[in-house]
């Protein structure tokens, strides 16, 4: 973002071997381990609306499951009818394996002097090994026994970025970025529970709208819609 703010429009990746001060979505920590990849975006922004814009995480959120994909041999574009992904996508910013958190992608974004807008894309991702305040939550490439390393991730990466923000059109495309998300999604059409800071709103997963919002269809047969929230599926839910 300090390039950004000195002239810098993207499209620019930057990665780091090593990682001191990593931050996630609300405020969170985000800590790395050596071999993990942290790198980060700066998109290109500039007279995209901010709603549309906005919808650019699940842009990054299909890049990445498509990119681990590829990396890992595991090519989930092509998986049979009716097997399970490895990779799925947790709404808004999580890649998971089973239940597992195995990256997360925070997104934000700047009006700068002149009208620019720049929007900065943050990855993490467990290559090789889960932090240890997260051991029992996480799961990391290594532990799972796929084989590869953080160079070749960000390698696949760049280049499913790059492809699926075409398809993405600065929103405009957003209908079909919006459906290979769902073929990805966790939880969906299961229990789940949605913590606001406020309320916490439990019901049926029901997707998300043209808007990218979280759609929940409540036990009384009503429908809410969410833009931030903390997500719990399956028994969690019950309990969150």
């Amino acid at each position: 973002m300090a390039l950004a703010r000195a002239g810098e429009a993207g499209p620019l990746w930057i990665a780091a071997r090593r990682q001191e001060a990593g931050r996630g979505r609300r405020g969170n920590v985000w800590d790395s381990v050596p071999g993990n990849l942290a790198a980060s975006v700066l998109w290109p922004a500039t007279g995209i609306e901010p709603e549309q814009l906005a919808t650019l995480g699940f842009v990054a959120g299909g890049a990445l499951t498509e990119a681990l994909g590829a990396a890992c041999g595991t090519a989930p574009d092509v998986t049979e009818a009716g097997a399970e992904r490895p990779f799925r996508l947790k709404w808004p910013n999580d890649v998971l394996i089973g239940s597992a958190k195995l990256a997360g992608i925070l997104l934000e974004t700047e009006t700068l002097p002149g009208r620019r807008r720049a929007v900065v894309i943050g990855f993490g991702v467990n290559v090789a090994g889960v932090p240890a305040t997260q051991i029992d939550r996480a799961a990391s490439l290594a532990g799972s026994g796929y084989v590869t390393d953080a160079g070749a991730l960000l390698a696949h990466l760049s280049d499913r970025f790059a492809a699926v923000a075409s398809a993405w059109d600065r929103g405009r495309g957003f209908a079909g970025i919006r459906q290979r998300w769902l073929a990805r999604a966790a939880g969906l059409g299961g229990p789940i529970a949605v913590e606001t800071g406020t309320v916490t709103l439990r019901g049926r997963f029901d997707g998300i709208d043209e808007g990218g919002r979280l759609v929940i269809h409540a036990p009384d047969d009503t429908r809410h819609t969410v833009t931030a929230g903390e997500v719990h599926f399956g028994t969690a839910a019950t309990a969150a």
